[in-house]
């Protein structure tokens, strides 16, 4: 799996951009890379901010959300 970590500028402020539509070419896995502290609660809208870096499964599977 790689190691991925959200990217800053030289002053520390998120970089940011927008991506179209069309350019995502599936869906993929994050897993957080959890360290030696607590954590705290966790929801739907602070998940991705809660850790530094997330393991991405190069190997999702492609049908993971077909709908039966």
């Amino acid at each position: 799996m790689y190691v991925v970590a959200p990217k800053t500028t030289d002053e520390g402020v998120p970089d940011i951009s927008i991506i179209h539509v069309d350019c995502i070419f599936h869906a993929a896995h994050h897993i957080p890379v959890y360290g030696r502290d607590f954590i705290p609660k966790i929801n739907l809208h602070n998940s991705y901010n809660m850790f530094n870096s997330y393991y991405v499964n190069r190997y999702t599977d492609h049908h993971a959300f077909e709908i039966v």
